[in-house]
């Protein structure tokens, strides 16, 4: 769930209620996000301290196991100390309430590869800091499904996220990540052969499917999550396949 949903929730029927909603639809995993500019020192930081407030109050109350968080957007340099402890004391904080963090590595941020994000949380070492992979940030940073297997340890993978995209990125990284994505199986991504990656790394959790798209959004809400759902489960009947015939 997003921080500007989960803010207006909070502020009309309230948060103890949607976590009835959750509970009495069979929603079993929760995630929230996003909380950036958690290192800055800047006016930034007072939004993001706000912010943070928020989804810590939230995961508490919506038994929510994760929050996502941001790096650096445009690649811009940042206090390497300061960056490392502030996520130190972030993870820190998020476990005190029962969750922890997910850092995700994206082309267009201070850590634009998995590499970058997995020396990053392993330098930090906190258990309730970890990572955020996500299909289209694999493929667009470049990194090979066989170069995941081999660098990503398993005890820093908290969230895993679903989706594809068309060869040739469109308009800008961010413009093409907000506004281009496709669903699992509708790009050029091998997304079974990602979701086989990643079982081999040994993830066990939850998959989900992040489909940011100008196209699917002006989809009816129903409609959109069904396609959601029949291609996510295509591809994961795809992975269980390659893994078996692996096996």
């Amino acid at each position: 769930m997003l921080h500007a949903d989960l803010a207006i929730a909070a502020r009309t029927f309230g948060l103890p209620e949607l976590r009835r909603i959750f509970d009495g639809a069979g929603i079993t995993h929760v995630e929230l996000e996003v909380l950036p500019w958690w290192w800055t020192t800047d006016e930034r930081r007072r939004v993001s301290d706000q912010r943070r407030t928020l989804l810590l109050d939230a995961a508490e109350v919506l038994g929510a196991r994760t929050i996502k968080v941001a790096a650096e957007g445009g690649g811009r340099p940042v206090d390497p100390a300061r960056f490392h402890d502030d996520f130190d004391r972030l993870a820190t904080q998020a476990g005190n309430a029962g969750a922890r963090v997910a850092l995700e590595p994206m082309p267009m941020t201070n850590l634009s590869t998995i590499q970058a994000g997995v020396d990053f949380v392993t330098a930090v070492g906190n258990r309730n800091g970890g990572l955020t992979v996500d299909t289209w940030h694999v493929h667009r940073g470049g990194t090979s499904y066989a170069e995941l297997e081999r660098i990503l340890p398993v005890e820093y993978l908290f969230i895993v996220e679903l989706d594809d995209a068309d060869e040739q990125i469109v308009g800008t990284l961010w413009e093409d990540t907000v506004n281009a994505r496709r669903l699992p199986g509708e790009g050029i991504f091998d997304v079974p052969a990602f979701i086989a990656a990643i079982h081999r790394v040994g993830y066990r959790g939850h998959w989900g499917v992040e489909i940011i798209s100008a196209e699917h959004r002006k989809l009816p809400v129903r409609d959109g999550l069904t396609r959601a759902r029949a291609a996510s489960l295509q591809a994961l009947d795809a992975a269980e396949r390659l893994v078996a015939s692996a096996g």
